[in-house]
């Protein structure tokens, strides 16, 4: 295994890298891997110009571009530590994650210029540069300025590459410290078991401020010499046009949902395409079944979180059952343990589930209290989310760990509950929490998304009694048009109990 997360791109280079498209744009560009060769030195020249050290951190707030991922493997090269930062935060959560993470360098874009230098100043960060969706900006002219060779700075193996900052959905976001090892490791894993090579060509139209789009699906191209079709955004009928073109897609599990709204989806559209993935969210089991009903494709699902990048998946060979995340990847160890005594469990017990392996990151950022408390002495890393592993060894998510509800003493696992109702007809999904109650502690409480002729509440309460146990059962059934989610898909069950938190109230 490599030491250094660039020579992982050294390994898997083309012969000739000048004939080899390793990226192509939404509008018919093309870069090379000869490009890639030559933009990310120029970066990495531009950092340490404008005085990046090993181990400083650059902050990046931008839009999507190639030149993004040019400035990621060139922060990487000079040695620095690459921290992107999701384009929804405003400034004030700026000015947090500035003042925590204290980096070299903040880059944003140019519209944003204006309110967030007067943000990175007041954070004491050093300099700012920007870049734009269309790769302009002050960094890109000191790169263009920066051309010619660049010799990488040598790192170890738990040296840091990147921090990305969990979502925060309890409290203050943290900082998960990514080495070279973490990354190199987890792509390369991830090449393998999904049978990735030079052949292939993957439609990459998620954010690159995220473990999914920058860490998974660009670093398993990176680790293949792989080509990828590079999109600013999601559009399903660009998606289309695009797929006789491709042979994998990496998606949320909303890509798929809106796919299937298209009539252009059939199985001679997807024909070319040999592996769609899903993650970052729950995928329904009624979106797999009816994806492959439509397409002839089963989607392969798989578990990953920002402290870990990838711990299992479904398998390539083999059966991709919905509602699972599959099997631990070949070098990651999963358990499932009490959370009270910590023993491990027998198989189809739900318990916290713990990870170890290369994958698994060093800490959080400057938190080494909250970093003692996740790891426990062995080495495994307490993930939050409750699940089980069944009789074949398939993991299953339950939930989180915060979303457990606890009921006149029972506890309730949201999705056992979520289950029953999005088997009931006219149910889109639903979301299952606990809400104050007076008498209960916690209300087990559910917000559905329906369609026009769906059942009312009474109906389906009635049609919830003796498919689950009584105090698992609802005590109220809200309907909603949408549910909350982040940039990621991810339903944010916390903002739905702080919208529902007066629901018992007398």
């Amino acid at each position: 295994m490599t030491n250094h997360l660039f020579d992982l791109v050294r390994a898997s280079l083309p012969a000739d890298p000048s004939t080899k498209t390793f990226i192509e744009t939404g509008d018919g560009g093309r870069l090379t891997y000869a490009d890639l060769l030559d933009r990310s030195a120029a970066y990495a020249r531009a950092l340490v110009g404008l005085g990046v050290k090993p181990g400083d951190r650059v902050a990046v707030q931008v839009e999507k571009s190639p030149e993004v991922v040019f400035l990621y493997l060139g922060a990487v090269r000079a040695g620095a530590v690459f921290l992107p930062l999701n384009t929804a935060y405003t400034g004030p959560e700026i000015a947090y994650f500035l003042s925590d993470a204290e980096p070299a360098l903040f880059v944003c874009d140019p519209a944003k210029a204006g309110e967030l230098s007067a943000v990175a100043n007041g954070a004491g960060v050093p300099k700012i540069e920007t870049l734009d969706a269309a790769g302009r900006g002050s960094l890109a002219e000191a790169a263009d300025g920066a051309a010619g060779a660049f010799e990488d700075v040598a790192r170890g193996a738990d040296e840091l590459a990147a921090i990305l900052y969990t979502s925060g959905t309890t409290g203050r976001s943290k900082g998960a410290m990514l080495s070279h090892a973490n990354l190199a490791s987890n792509a390369c894993t991830l090449a393998e078991v999904w049978r990735f090579t030079a052949d292939d060509v993957l439609i990459h139209a998620l954010p690159v401020f995220h473990t999914h789009g920058l860490f998974v699906a660009t670093n398993v191209v990176l680790a293949s010499g792989a080509s990828m079709i590079f999109l600013g955004k999601f559009d399903p009928k660009q998606i289309l046009a695009l797929m006789p073109r491709a042979t994998a897609m990496m998606g949320v599990p909303t890509f798929y949902t809106r796919l299937l709204k298209e009539p252009g989806l059939t199985p001679e559209a997807v024909r070319g395409i040999r592996l769609f993935v899903s993650g970052s969210a729950p995928l329904l089991a009624e979106t797999h079944r009816e994806w492959q009903a439509r397409t002839g494709h089963a989607i392969l699902e798989r578990y990953g979180m920002t402290e870990t990048n990838m711990n299992t998946s479904n398998p390539y060979e083999g059966d991709r059952i919905a509602g699972t995340v599959g099997l631990p990847l070949p070098d990651v160890a999963v358990r499932v343990v009490d959370p009270e005594s910590g023993a491990v469990l027998p198989t189809d017990a739900v318990g916290m589930i713990e990870v170890k392996g290369p994958n698994v990151f060093q800490g959080y950022w400057r938190m080494p209290e909250k970093t003692a408390a996740e790891f426990k002495p062995d080495g495994f890393f307490v993930t939050g989310d409750l699940g089980k592993i069944d009789p074949d060894g398939y993991v299953h998510i339950v939930g989180r760990g915060k979303d457990l509800i606890i009921t006149g003493g029972y506890n309730v696992y949201p999705k056992e509950v979520e289950n029953e109702i999005d088997a009931l007809p006219g149910v889109i999904e639903s979301a299952v929490i606990g809400v104050a109650h007076a008498d209960f502690g916690e209300g087990v409480t559910a917000v559905v998304v329906a369609r026009p002729d769906h059942p009312s509440e009474a109906e389906m309460l009635r049609a919830l009694e003796g498919r689950l146990a009584r105090y698992k059962c609802p005590k109220r059934i809200l309907f909603a048009d949408e549910l909350p989610r982040n940039a990621m898909g991810k339903v944010q069950k916390n903002v739905l109990r702080e919208t529902h938190a007066g629901l018992y109230q007398a």
